[in-house]
């Protein structure tokens, strides 16, 4: 398991640092968030080891994560990118119509993006994600750049190890309202 620094997500992978703040979230009543695994079927197995060696996956996952906060229903994805520009390919059509029709249902989607050679986390709307998910298809940018970002979803990490996400979300739903 990968250590936090004070420095960022160095030594630990964003899913890692996500899976710890929802504990931290429900241990203290304030969410309910599951990590949503994908699933899987074994094709090869090395008995020794008990490891799956091979295998494919049965079919395409929705989002990474889902639950609930506060009695509003949430699903999220989380990405990592290392550039100023977070390629749309990272999305897939089947999440973006997911988190639609979650939307839909009175529940808020978003991304977490990590920029990790900035270090910067942020919290990308889904109504800002539709945004640039349209422009690509009708022949604009395939990308997001960092430049483009709303600077009130940018967050910084709290205690050195969570992601302040309730935080981002509580602006998400004052900006709909």
């Amino acid at each position: 398991m990968g250590t936090w620094n004070s420095r960022g997500l160095r030594g630990s992978t964003l899913e890692e640092i996500v899976n710890r703040t929802n504990e931290y979230y429900l241990e203290r009543g304030l969410a309910l968030i599951q990590k949503i695994p994908t699933p899987i079927t074994p094709v090869k197995m090395d008995k020794e080891h008990r490891q799956i060696t091979l295998a494919y996956f049965e079919k395409r996952s929705t989002v990474d994560y889902i639950g609930a906060v506060q009695g509003i229903p949430v699903c999220f994805d989380a990405k990592e990118c290392v550039a100023d520009t977070f390629p749309l390919q990272n999305v897939h059509e089947h999440q973006v119509n997911f988190m639609k029709a979650f939307e839909r249902q009175e529940g808020v989607a978003f991304l977490l993006i990590y920029f990790s050679h900035r270090d910067e986390l942020y919290y990308m709307r889904f109504e800002e994600l539709l945004k640039f998910w349209q422009r690509a298809a009708a022949g604009g940018r395939k990308s997001i750049r960092f430049t483009e970002l709303d600077p009130r979803f940018f967050m910084k990490l709290k205690n050195g190890c969570q992601v302040p996400y309730l935080d981002a979300m509580n602006l998400d739903l004052e900006i709909r309202e």
